[in-house]
């Protein structure tokens, strides 16, 4: 993925979608019809305090010279939120990163699991509990959380991972009954994941897999939408015990760079407990173990 394209296309697109309005501009009335859906670049540099040269000169893709200053100035003129201006840092970071920078990845694209993380993934048999890294791979599971997700365990989309599901496997649709807003949330997740490990080439390869399979990704991926998902709700239609709401937390784990712990739960003495008790009462002998490794 280039560099210069990818901050060319992120600006562009951010720019598209603020208005003048939006952006407190005034417009005279003899400006007639506009020729771009959202601020020009003319309008971006004068709200962020910066020459037009130089602004154009950046959403071309050139970053060079880039202070946090000028990035949080152009990030306040886009409007951004945190998610986005983590990712327009993410990716200057990334465009002036040296040689040996681009050999050397901020964690590893693969690893083994600490045994320490097993142990506590057994531990936590009373709530579906699993690890994720950065780009959706599916790592391990308590047999609380593959039971929960067992479309996705049990996907023959392979290597095991949460975006390769969603939009491979046809399973995908009938157990998200809010598919295209999953969809939007694991483009938006991998989006964000290019801008902090860019040299990841797991990850390219499988957005490249993705694009290539189908306009579906492909139309998402262009719209360089970029979200953390960090807590929520999820509406799922289980084979078992039929549709159900979970709320998930997503936790960082701070001693395996790129890894987060995920657990789900439901609001007490709802039916959705009810349904989950029954999916526990179900599952209770089955013991943890990794996920199927191709």
């Amino acid at each position: 993925m280039d560099r210069r394209t990818e901050i060319r296309d992120f600006l562009t697109t951010r720019r598209a979608r603020v208005t003048p309005e939006q952006a407190g501009l005034k417009l005279s009335p003899l400006e007639g019809t506009r020729r771009v859906p959202g601020l020009r670049r003319e309008e971006v540099a004068l709200l962020a305090g910066v020459s037009v040269p130089y602004y154009t000169r950046l959403e071309r893709g050139d970053a060079r010279g880039a202070t946090n200053a000028v990035l949080d100035a152009i990030a306040r003129a886009l409007q951004l939120d945190d998610a986005e201006r983590a990712h327009l840092f993410d990716l200057v970071r990334a465009a002036n990163a040296t040689a040996a920078d681009a050999r050397t990845p901020r964690h590893p694209s693969r690893r083994t699991l600490r045994p320490e993380l097993w142990n506590m993934l057994e531990a936590m048999s009373g709530v579906p509990a699993y690890i994720r890294n950065g780009r959706l791979d599916l790592l391990a599971g308590n047999a609380f959380a593959r039971a929960l997700f067992a479309p996705v365990f049990d996907s023959p989309a392979r290597p095991l991972n949460s975006a390769r599901f969603t939009f491979l496997d046809p399973a995908a649709a009938e157990f998200y009954p809010d598919w295209d807003a999953v969809a939007d949330q694991n483009v938006a997740t991998l989006r964000a994941e290019v801008g902090r490990n860019p040299y990841d080439k797991a990850l390219s390869d499988l957005i490249g897999e993705l694009s290539t399979r189908g306009d579906t990704f492909r139309q998402r991926w262009a719209r360089h939408e970029v979200r953390r998902h960090r807590a929520g709700a999820k509406r799922l239609n289980h084979p078992l015990v039929g549709q159900l709401t979970i709320n998930y937390e997503t936790m960082e784990l701070a001693a395996d760079e790129g890894l987060s712990l995920i657990v789900c739960g439901v609001a007490p003495g709802s039916r959705d407990a009810d349904a989950l008790n029954l999916l526990a009462s179900w599952n209770a002998t089955e013991a943890t173990r990794p996920a199927p490794r191709t």
